[in-house]
């Protein structure tokens, strides 16, 4: 379960200012949901994902969390450039307690990079590679709650059903929230749904409330 209490997040434009991106926000993320959360570019669906996962801070207010929560899959920042997709690996396996044989064979099966899983730093990588990366690392460990950013749609159709597969082995007894442009994605994964919009996040008890208000949303910007 993870609580929001009140938490705000702003950012300073280039051009001064601030943009809020969180106001004031309430809200619960219980445990045995799958959540998917929409919103626009900008909107700040990635930086509410950090936040829930504590690899950012709020302004103010507070969030609690209860069970092992996963850093955000398709966060830039889960990995060090300068070492090799292996020694990235061991080092997220060594943090959170994982058997490192394991974790790292997995990953490596996982991933498909060939050598450069090894022998390469990670900022040769190109994006596609960091990402499956970063998806069979987030795979590889147990946790309760997954937070994935958009991940699903990297890769060809054969590589996406494999996320696919793998998502849905995980969904069976752990809980996911996950961002996302996708209307599809949200129906295939989540039994919830949320919009972000303009500093405000509203949660809907079904999918189809979310979507409806979502399109409603796009319809009035367009």
């Amino acid at each position: 379960m993870i609580a929001l209490d009140r938490v705000s997040k702003a950012y300073r434009m280039a051009r001064g200012g601030r943009r809020t991106v969180l106001d004031q926000i309430s809200a619960d993320f219980p445990d045995g949901c799958n959540i998917g959360i929409l919103g626009g570019n900008g909107a700040g669906k990635s930086t509410l994902l950090r936040l829930l996962a504590g690899t950012e801070k709020p302004d103010s207010g507070r969030i609690r969390r209860r069970g092992r929560c996963s850093f955000p899959l398709g966060y830039g920042g889960t990995f060090h450039g300068a070492l090799s997709g292996r020694e990235n690996v061991a080092f997220l396996a060594r943090i959170y307690g994982c058997d490192l044989a394991k974790t790292i064979a997995y990953v490596r099966n996982f991933a498909e990079v060939g050598a450069y899983f090894d022998d390469m730093p990670v900022d040769t990588y190109s994006a596609g590679m960091r990402a499956r990366l970063a998806f069979g690392a987030c795979l590889a460990i147990d946790f309760d709650i997954y937070l994935i950013d958009e991940v699903t749609e990297i890769g060809d159709d054969r590589f996406r059903r494999k996320c696919a597969a793998a998502f849905r082995e995980r969904v069976l007894r752990s809980d996911i929230i996950m961002v996302t442009h996708n209307m599809r994605t949200i129906r295939q994964y989540c039994d919830r749904a949320a919009v972000l919009m303009n500093g405000r996040l509203r949660l809907y008890d079904d999918v189809d409330g979310a979507l409806d208000f979502y399109r409603r949303d796009i319809a009035m910007a367009d």
